[in-house]
């Protein structure tokens, strides 16, 4: 704890060393060019999260303040997400906004612990299909969970594919008006050109454009509804509702959302680092994580994540410290005192089209293309595995599926030992002279543990000499299982009056073979640095 508080003054010092007036204003208009990604995303995650447009503006209001100022990077931008959205959605469905605010709370304080224990290195453990599959099935749930505010109908169902096939079996009647404001937000996004866009972001410009139509021709379409001028929300967590909580069924959702928020903070930050050059302290974040979604709940706000979208918006903004996120909170604050009338006004169909966009956005396309266009069928089985289990179950579960199959390939993988005997050629060695005893080199590649212990046997019983090289350049890794055989191998040919020698055996591995007592049986100069000097000294006797 003392060391990230120390490590945090440092970055403070360091951050803020020789800031004067020029950076402040590159801060400024750096906040004001995020507050205009920001709004219409938060009012769409909040309405997206099972809550409402206003949660969803509180929490990137006080993430903005909160975290942006113990954030273990100058850049990063939290709010709430997308990705976040597809554990929320079923949460809230099922169990009430009480148990979601909960589980945010629960999740702040395993972030917390997880940043404290120096954990926020385990996230770069994931195999990048797997972060591919998931995202992409975050990507989905999102995109189902809309077609109910797409059609301007009220579907049923605990999650966004329950409520898509009651759609189906039972049929519904789209408003036709709702639709048509949908498809024009998504069509209006993503025909927006790139170079308005970085003045002007098309969400926000799809969104009141939307707003006005609906406004002006009065079309019968739900819309937003109030939004309080206050950043305290009359649905948030209390201690009351707090002592209710059943403990079995708060605690898989928050591991949910804390898996989550690390994931995506951390390559957020390691991304956006890379943009602007800087290095992310990946624990502080984690802690500034957890303290954010600590006290969100008390405030009536959703689960917060960094966000990458808005992420480099700031930095190629201008963003100089993380008074950008401060600047772009004060912005929002004020939007919500100043234009909460006209953000009543914005129609649902409108919020859910912005989502549609930014789910088909979130994939991550290059990553996909790039293992298609090479067959790599390890790297599509990945993806394909973690996304559906995503879809299917839980984002929790997914990334634990997509690991132990990421796993399991590479220990198939790792498991494919090549052996092969080669017999003594004086001429292509350049050896003095024949040997007068029959020599044989085994050569050995690949990592030799339980999984390959059946090939080392099988290629070992071909093996058949008065001197027998065992030669280990390629052996990177040895376990205890494969080195209890050698021993019982080495000892076995020395009852047959066979000589065992190894050449060219890695240092780790050698220290294995030392501890295993195959030294003390072999004796201690029998290791040699190749094959050829083994040889030359076992070719007179």
């Amino acid at each position: 704890m003392v060391h990230l508080v120390t490590d945090y003054a440092a970055d403070l010092k360091r951050e803020f060393n020789g800031y004067g007036p020029t950076a402040l204003r590159k801060d400024f208009l750096s906040g004001i060019t995020v507050a205009a990604v920001a709004l219409p995303l938060a009012l769409a995650f909040g309405v997206g999260s099972g809550a409402d447009a206003a949660a969803g503006l509180i929490t990137a209001i006080i993430s903005a303040f909160l975290i942006s100022a113990l954030s273990g990077a100058s850049f990063q931008i939290s709010g709430p997400t997308g990705a976040m959205t597809a554990i929320l959605v079923p949460l809230a469905s099922r169990y009430g906004l009480d148990t979601l605010f909960a589980a945010s709370l629960l999740a702040g304080i395993m972030l917390i612990l997880a940043g404290l224990f120096h954990l926020g290195n385990l996230v770069y453990f994931l195999p990048s299909p797997v972060i591919s599959g998931f995202t992409s099935g975050i990507a989905i749930i999102i995109a189902l969970g809309q077609v109910g505010n797409l059609l301007g109908v009220t579907l049923t169902g605990n999650n966004a594919l329950e409520r898509v096939a009651s759609m189906v079996h039972r049929g519904v009647t789209p408003n036709w008006y709702s639709l048509a404001i949908g498809l024009f937000v998504i069509v209006l996004m993503i025909l927006w050109p790139a170079k308005l866009g970085a003045k002007v972001p098309g969400s926000l410009a799809a969104v009141i454009t939307a707003t006005v139509l609906s406004a002006v021709f009065e079309l019968p379409v739900q819309a937003v509804g109030a939004i309080p001028q206050t950043l305290i929300h009359s649905s948030r967590l209390t201690l009351t509702a707090l002592s209710r909580m059943e403990p079995e069924v708060i605690l898989l959702p928050a591991v949910s959302i804390a898996v989550l928020c690390m994931i995506e903070s951390l390559l957020c930050g390691a991304a956006a680092g890379r943009m602007k050059g800087e290095r992310m302290n990946a624990d502080r974040e984690l802690v500034a994580q957890g303290v954010g979604n600590l006290f969100l709940p008390f405030f009536g706000g959703v689960p917060s994540t960094a966000a990458i979208a808005r992420t480099s918006v700031a930095i190629k903004s201008g963003c100089q410290s993380r008074l950008t996120g401060i600047i772009q909170g004060a912005v929002l604050l004020l939007s919500m005192f100043l234009l909460s009338p006209l953000m009543s006004r914005i129609p649902m169909a409108a919020l859910a089209g912005v989502l549609m966009v930014t789910a088909w956005r979130m994939n991550e396309w290059e990553s996909i293309r790039y293992l298609c266009i090479h067959k790599f069928k390890g790297g599509i089985s990945k993806f394909v595995i973690t996304m559906l289990t995503t879809v299917l179950f839980d984002l929790t579960i997914a990334i634990v599926v997509g690991v132990l199959f990421s796993i399991a390939i590479f220990v198939i993988h790792i498991s494919n030992l090549q052996i092969s005997v080669s017999e003594l050629d004086s001429k292509r060695l350049e050896l003095p002279t024949e040997a007068s005893r029959h020599i044989q080199v085994v050569y050995i590649t690949g990592a030799v543990f339980f999984g390959s212990l059946e090939q080392l046997e099988t290629g070992l019983a071909q093996a058949d000499a008065d001197v027998l090289i065992l030669s280990m350049r390629g052996v990177p890794f040895i376990d205890t299982s494969a080195v209890a055989f050698l021993l019982d191998y080495c000892r076995e040919q020395q009852n047959k009056g066979v000589t065992v020698l190894f050449s060219s055996i890695q240092p780790t591995v050698k220290e294995m073979l030392d501890r295993a007592g195959i030294t003390d049986v072999v004796g201690s100069d029998s290791y040699y640095f190749n094959a050829k000097d083994a040889i030359l000294s076992h070719l007179q006797e």
